[in-house]
C-alpha cells in the first residue's frame, strides 16, 4: 500500500493511524546473526507516540512565505504511550524504559512497574549515547517526531530500515504492521 504520488494526497499510513487511533508505534531493533555491522549486540525497542506532536497536520500560512506548524502534546496521550511502554517492557522481559525528552509526565506510570528501571534522557544526548553504545538502552519511549528520528538511527545501527519491523498499536487489540522502508515501488520486481 502506498500513498498516491501527486499533490493533495494525504499519507495512507497517517490516515490509518488517525482513523484507527493507533497511538503507539513499536519498532524492535536487534542485531541479526550473520549480518555484520559495527555493533553485534543491539537489542532495543523504540516506542513512539503516534497521534500527536509535529505530525498532527495542524499547519497554516501566517503570511505569504511563512507556515506555522503546531506541536500538540497532551497529558492523556503521553500517559497512554508511557503506560504502553512499561506494559511492553514487562510483557517482553525488558529491564529498563528510557523516556526521551518529555519524561517529567511519566512519574505516576513508572510507580506501577517497580521491577522496570526508569530513566530520563534528553534527545540530543540520547543520540550520542546510542551511537557510542546502544547497549545502554532497552525500551525507549518518546514523542512522535523524536521517535521518527531515533527509530531510524537505531535501524542504522543494525544495517538499515529494510531490517526493522514496525507495528502501530491501538486500543482494543487493533494493530497495523508496516514495512519501515515503505512500499518501495521503485525496486519492485528487481530482485
Amino acid at each position: 500500500m502506498a500513498t498516491p504520488i501527486g499533490k493533495g494526497h494525504r499519507s495512507l499510513n497517517l490516515t490509518l493511524r488517525k482513523e484507527l487511533n493507533l497511538y503507539a508505534n513499536v519498532r524492535p531493533c536487534y542485531s541479526l546473526p550473520g549480518y555484520k555491522t559495527r555493533y553485534d549486540n543491539v537489542d532495543l525497542v523504540t516506542i513512539r507516540e503516534n497521534t500527536e506532536g509535529e505530525y498532527s497536520g495542524l499547519e497554516h500560512q501566517v503570511v505569504r512565505g511563512v507556515v506555522e506548524s503546531l506541536k500538540i502534546i497532551t497529558r492523556q496521550a503521553s500517559l497512554r504511550v508511557a503506560e504502553y511502554a512499561f506494559h511492553y517492557a514487562k510483557a517482553h522481559g525488558r529491564e529498563r524504559v528510557s523516556a526521551i525528552h518529555k519524561a517529567n509526565i511519566m512519574q505516576k506510570t513508572d510507580e506501577k512497574y517497580p521491577e522496570i528501571q526508569y530513566e530520563e534522557v534528553v534527545i540530543d544526548n540520547c543520540c550520542m549515547m546510542l551511537v557510542k553504545n546502544p547497549a545502554l538502552f532497552d525500551v525507549l519511549v518518546m514523542p512522535n517526531l523524536y521517535g521518527d528520528i531515533i527509530s531510524d538511527l537505531c535501524a542504522g545501527l543494525i544495517g538499515g530500515l529494510g531490517l526493522t519491523p514496525s507495528c502501530n498499536i491501538g486500543e482494543g487489540g487493533i494493530a497495523l504492521a508496516e514495512a519501515v522502508h515503505g512500499s518501495a515501488p521503485d525496486i519492485a520486481g528487481k530482485v
